[in-house]
């Protein structure tokens, strides 16, 4: 059993780095941000769970925590027995603790943001593909994999839910511009629906935070800020420039920094809470709680207009 602990110094500045681990299915390469894993451990005897995503191997507790298994070499069309010799990469993202099966794990890598690209739709597999980066650690390409996705479609519950919104009831449209960055296709989807059915009407989106901080930089100087953008929303990790970077870059500079601006992460914790407020950060929060999204949304926007 070993833990996994990233070294706290990459994302603490905003230096656009991420700690990519390695692991193998079938042969192949994968990826999965090192923020995202608690520790490694043996694979163990799971215990199957009734009416569950074929994908879902069952749940099992090596602690005092009942932990779900998920099957990723099921879930990647992998056809395989399963071996004694398989690792379980036990991971914390969305308030959840999940264990993916793998065949083994190979190292962790440091690499900048800008070396991860989307991938074209031949590799990802269309619009609901599951490949959200390709990575070139220390000569080799990985597939980096959207494990918020791949959570989404095996457990829907889990994930941003449209009734938070419905829950707050009529509400009035808003022509208020809004950016977004985030690089995973269906929970941008998800988001830009939900804050569309929240009233928000003028929203941009973006795939990744190069592309929101490139379009900012190509606003005219001679206009109202504010009427080209007037809150921005970040996930952290994305490939070209993550989250925290944009946020470094943003809070830093002497027109944009009055902007306010959102961390929207799966990612978050007390220990990325206290890094995105060093970074300027006005606000932090968790996936998927789009409706507490909103609520912040409506007090930091009420704020910056009575000013």
């Amino acid at each position: 059993m070993a833990e996994v602990h990233s070294s706290g110094i990459l994302l603490e500045s905003g230096t656009n780095e991420i700690e990519i681990m390695e692991f193998t299915i079938d042969n192949n390469l994968y990826g999965i941000n090192v923020a995202k894993v608690r520790e490694i451990i043996m694979s163990a005897p799971v215990k199957a769970m009734p009416h569950a995503n074929t994908a879902v191997e069952g749940i099992f507790k090596p602690r005092d925590t009942v932990i779900t298994v998920v099957d990723l070499p099921r879930y990647l069309g992998v056809e395989q027995e399963k071996s004694t010799k398989d690792l379980f990469i036990v991971t914390n993202f969305n308030k959840m603790f999940i264990a993916f099966r793998v065949h083994t794990v190979v190292g962790i890598s440091r690499i900048s943001w800008t070396d991860i690209h989307k991938p074209d739709k031949t590799v990802s597999g269309g619009s609901e593909g599951v490949a959200t980066g390709i990575a070139q650690c220390k000569g080799d390409l990985v597939t980096i994999l959207d494990f918020e996705r791949i959570v989404a479609e095996i457990a829907p519950e889990t994930t941003i839910q449209m009734n938070e919104i419905d829950k707050m009831g009529p509400r009035s449209r808003s022509e208020e511009p809004i950016w977004i960055a985030e690089d995973s296709i269906l929970l941008s989807k998800m988001i830009e629906d939900c804050l569309h059915k929240a009233g928000y009407a003028n929203l941009r989106m973006f795939s990744n935070g190069r592309e929101l901080w490139e379009a900012l930089n190509a606003l005219p100087t001679d206009e109202n800020l504010f009427d080209d953008v007037a809150l921005v929303i970040t996930d952290i990790e994305m490939p070209q420039m993550d989250g925290h970077r944009l946020t470094k870059l943003i809070k830093d500079h002497t027109r944009y920094k009055a902007i306010p601006l959102i961390i929207f992460s799966s990612l978050i914790s007390e220990e990325m809470r206290i890094k995105g407020r060093q970074l300027g950060a006005d606000e932090q929060m968790s996936k998927p709680e789009i409706g507490h999204l909103v609520d912040v949304m409506d007090h930091l926007l009420a704020a910056n207009r009575s000013k």
